[in-house]
């Protein structure tokens, strides 16, 4: 038996190939959602060292600590760990409804997209299958924000209930964060996401979504991102780092 309740030795974690990020690997955002479930904590970290494999029965393991490890066969694919209190700051500000859906209508994604068929915010993705997040720039804003309205599918609800599971709220909060960037000129990967969950969100209800640009450092990127109810309420916010990739080479090797 591992130290993690509800978790043991034999325990196997599997991401359907619906929830791809770029071709052939899962969106780090939704399995980030799935680690985090797992791991119980009100905030979590979890680092991605290898882009997760789609219809793999991967192992969840303890690792050193309070955290899990989820590994493919000898690789270790990503690390969850309970985040310090306070490490998730709000730093992606509200924006309204009607101006989150003015600001999809610019979202570059449209004109260009590295990985069109992302869970996410791929456009290739058909309504009810696709989450459809296209996050585009904030009109008036000073450039580094960025907004999408999207309204949870009931394909999302978990069983007997009205609400997505956590790992939509951490899909959500992913690629928005990537797109406050210029990821049309620097393809990026999500290298790190730390994320507290409030509530989930409802299905069938509008919510918004807003990314913000915090800096960059040689191959990394620094987002924020937030998630915010039908009533304007704040259910969820990340950090992330976001490393670039070559996309050609990537493609590639998947």
């Amino acid at each position: 038996m591992t130290d993690i309740p509800g978790i043991d030795a034999s325990d196997k974690l599997t991401v359907d190939r619906r929830f791809n990020g770029p071709p052939g690997s899962a969106n780090g955002g939704h399995i980030g959602g799935l680690l985090a479930a797992r791991l119980g904590a009100p905030a979590v970290r979890v680092t991605l060292r290898k882009p997760p494999p789609l219809d793999t029965a991967m192992a969840l393991e303890s690792a050193d600590g309070p955290g899990l490890r989820l590994r493919d066969g000898a690789e270790t694919v990503a690390e969850a760990e309970p985040a310090p209190a306070g490490s998730v700051r709000v730093r992606a500000e509200r924006v309204a409804a009607p101006l989150a859906r003015e600001a999809s209508r610019a979202y570059r994604g449209f004109s260009g997209h590295p990985f069109g068929t992302c869970f996410v915010c791929g456009p290739d993705r058909d309504p009810g299958d696709g989450l459809r997040i296209f996050a585009g720039p904030v009109p008036g804003s000073d450039g580094g924000l960025v907004a999408a309205a999207w309204t949870p599918d009931a394909s999302l609800a978990v069983p007997g209930t009205r609400y997505a599971g956590p790992e939509a709220a951490w899909a959500a909060l992913d690629c928005p964060g990537g797109w406050s960037s210029d990821i049309l000129e620097r393809p990026m990967l999500l290298g790190r996401m730390t994320a507290e969950v409030l509530r989930p969100p409802q299905v069938g209800r509008e919510h918004v979504v807003t990314g913000r640009l915090l800096g960059s450092e040689g191959r990394k990127v620094f987002t924020a991102t937030a998630l915010y109810d039908h009533e304007g309420a704040r259910i969820a916010a990340a950090e992330a780092v976001w490393i670039t990739v070559d996309v050609a080479a990537f493609t590639a090797a998947g």
